[in-house]
């Protein structure tokens, strides 16, 4: 076997022999349930019952663990994103396969116990339950649960059954159906876990100290007397509550995420039946759900991309890796205060500066409200919450700023104003330091050139609001050298944020491309479509929330101020800057009829005071078109192939350089939809051959926001991912 260790060790206090099998791939850091460890669990199982029918009563038990520092990793991945629909009967034969292996340890009618030594996950957890009981080394780093549902897929490997059958209907439904994962100490809560041990060391000994003291074993659901807790579909209670059920998962999925749907029809179907038909139906669902696009899109986004940047595959390579103790802001608006909350609550020591000692404290009262709610919630000591806001601290001096590692400028988007704090800021840098924008839109290159050190000027665009926002935009100017980008990577890591990599462009990835979400909404607008439809159609699509109501809360007078800047660039450098249909309405909208956005009162939509916010009822008289046929599916098309495109042009032109920083940054920034894995891996999903036809119908029928160049194509065919 290549993948599993089977020995047999003597039994604890008696004669007789336990069976000990270790999970150890060969060539991987995890184990996983690869088509390799799927056959060697046959051939374990086949030596366990040859042992249990030679040895009877002598084989004592069967132990569970890992050779590797976690547990078990769960499902080959790399194996399921090759999957095509034509293969879910051999997929789900090879389920009921692994389930029917499961189930024999499991019914022998001796202990079987998992040492889980580290983070089990997914197909992971499914193996620690196929123990009696579990014994786990109680370190609040390890993981367990089930979180397949974020994936696109769901626990099928026992994991919906056991876990319905463990803790009842409405008790699994967060760990099923939102993909909660938990520590150990919460696994012995629940009694999940049975055992709580200080070290690896002590796992086996506990193990067969069970085995000794238990010498006869099944699991709960197998006991005659066995009730599912809370009761079963046919309760009032529980119907009452599954009623709704379906109504609220739509609510949230709008139809575009099957896993959800799919885990709690498996869930409510399997507690209707005796166990072994419920694996069945958990299994129907997992083969169906393994060779679709949406888990295809999911796995290749938030596993393969994720876990690539996680590991540093957008970071320079040879650079030692640096944690910043001392870091300085300059603006304590809302983006400088956000990521004053952002460095102290990890540690960081933060010097807030603005141009008066009111406005810097101002700043900091944001850290304060934030930790006073953390308190109130028991979510944070008042002892840590003092200790985070003594990390802050505000000023309106720039001497203040002296020995700071780096430096984040996150002033008002002004050129003039953003050189002359570089120039008042940079020389109290510590020796090594580095000074970075916070800018959304302006090309760092230029703004390098107020710096004395180009080479150590650099982007980094945080999000708002940026205690909720994960993703961090990291902007490489023409002159910045690579040991800057790698602190610079580091420090967003230290964060516990997301980093992406990109070269320097106007309004560079996130906001280039984000902009055509918006215009793109405001071009239909101009063209007579509803604005009740535009706004629904983009959140039926997956979007947060519709391009108008984007445009209302980041100003549309803000969205003026770039056009006017980018025509008056465009001017210096001799060129005619043509706006867009959107832009033109958003400058009407302004300009002519004093509707500045949310924080100036109204926008395309009213916010009346106590009331819910509502479209502003004139956008009918002024812009709506009754006449103007439309259609719900092209408006979607045209809201996320405008995303992509401008995506795919990005890489064509050097301002992405991976799929993975596209694929992450489009969904974590602009908020582009989950189910599709990105917008690059939309393009990949749909089938490039697909989307470039449809792309060429779109730009046909509404222009060349969506024509592609061959550099666009080659680039598109190029990235795309191989499995």
């Amino acid at each position: 076997m290549q993948t599993i260790r089977y020995e047999l060790i003597p039994a604890q206090g008696a004669d007789g022999q336990v069976a000990l099998i270790t999970f150890d791939e060969q060539g991987s850091p995890v184990n996983t349930m690869c088509e390799q460890w799927q056959a060697d669990l046959g051939e374990a199982t086949a030596r366990v019952l040859a042992d249990r029918q030679q040895l009877g009563q002598a084989l004592k038990g069967i132990v569970l663990a890992s050779a590797k520092s976690s547990f078990f990793a769960g499902a080959d991945l790399k194996a399921t994103m090759r999957l095509t629909p034509a293969d879910a009967p051999t997929v789900f034969a090879r389920i009921e396969a692994m389930k029917k292996n499961f189930r024999q340890l499991e019914t022998l009618g001796i202990p079987v116990v998992a040492c889980l030594n580290g983070t089990a996950l997914g197909g992971g957890w499914e193996v620690a339950l196929i123990a009696h009981h579990r014994i786990a080394v109680n370190d609040r780093k390890i993981q367990f649960g089930l979180p397949e549902v974020t994936l696109g897929l769901l626990p099928g490997a026992t994991g919906i059954t056991k876990m319905t059958r463990l803790l009842g209907l409405l008790g699994a439904q967060p760990f099923i159906l939102e993909g909660k994962t938990f520590g150990p100490a919460e696994a012995h809560k629940l009694g999940l876990v049975h055992e709580l041990v200080d070290s690896q060391d002590a796992l086996l000994p506990r193990a067969l100290a069970h085995i000794a003291a238990q010498p006869t074993a099944q699991q709960p659901w197998d006991a005659k007397d066995y009730r599912v807790p809370g009761g079963t579909p046919s309760n009032p209670k529980i119907a009452g509550a599954l009623v709704v059920a379906p109504a609220m998962l739509g609510k949230t999925t709008r139809g575009r995420y099957p896993a959800p749907e799919a885990a709690l029809s498996a869930m409510v179907e399997g507690a209707m039946v005796d166990y072994d038909t419920a694996l069945r139906i958990e299994s129907r669902y997992l083969a169906r759900l393994m060779t679709t696009p949406v888990a295809h899109n999911m796995i290749n986004t938030f596993f393969f991309d994720l876990n690539a940047i996680r590991a540093g595959k957008s970071r320079p390579a040879g650079v030692a890796r640096f944690k910043p103790a001392k870091v300085g802001i300059l603006g304590a608006g809302m983006m400088g205060a956000g990521i004053a909350w952002a460095q102290a609550s990890r540690g960081i020591e933060t010097v807030l500066k603005d141009v008066s000692q009111d406005k810097a404290d101002k700043g900091r009262a944001y850290s304060e409200k934030l930790a006073a709610k953390r308190v109130e919630k028991g979510r944070m000591a008042p002892e840590a919450a003092q200790e985070l806001l003594a990390r802050i601290k505000p000023t309106a001096s720039a001497a203040d700023l002296a020995g700071c590692e780096l430096i984040i400028e996150a002033v008002f988007e002004s050129r003039d104003l953003k050189a002359q704090v570089t120039r008042e800021a940079e020389p109290q840098l510590a020796e090594g330091g580095f000074f970075a924008s916070n800018t959304s839109t302006l090309p760092i290159s230029g703004l390098a050139q107020a710096s004395s050190r180009p080479e150590k000027f650099i982007g980094i665009h945080f999000f708002s609001p940026v205690d909720k926002m994960k993703l961090v935009e990291i902007i490489r100017g023409q002159q910045t050298d690579d040991e800057t980008v790698a602190r610079a990577f580091d420090c967003v890591q230290a964060l516990g944020k997301i980093p992406i990599v990109v070269n320097d462009s106007r309004g560079f990835y996130t906001s280039r491309t984000f902009g055509t979400f918006v215009m793109e909404g405001a071009a239909m607008l101009s063209e007579g479509i509803p604005a009740a439809v535009i706004e629904n159609a983009a959140m039926q699509a997956g979007m947060p929330v519709g391009p108008l109501a984007v445009l209302d809360e980041t100003a549309l007078t803000l969205s003026v101020h770039v056009m006017e800047q980018t025509r008056a660039d465009f001017a210096a450098e001799g060129k005619a800057y043509e706006a867009t249909p959107g832009q033109l309405l958003v400058e009407r909208m302004v300009k002519e009829h004093q509707r500045p956005g949310r924080a100036g009162g109204g926008g395309f939509y009213d916010y009346p005071q106590g009331g819910r916010k509502h479209l502003w009822p004139r956008l009918r008289e002024l812009f709506e078109k009754p006449e103007v046929a439309w259609d719900v599916q092209d408006i979607q098309d045209r809201l996320l192939y405008r995303q992509a495109i401008e995506t795919a042009r990005c890489l064509a032109e050097g301002v992405l350089t991976s799929v993975h920083d596209a694929n992450i940054g489009s969904i974590f920034g602009i908020g582009f939809p989950a189910w599709t894995g990105g917008a690059m891996q939309f393009i990949y999903g749909t089938g490039v051959d697909a989307f470039l036809h449809r792309a060429d119908a779109l730009a046909a029928q509404h222009g060349a926001g969506f024509a592609l160049d061959a550099r666009t194509r080659e680039a598109i065919r190029a990235h795309q991912p191989r499995y």
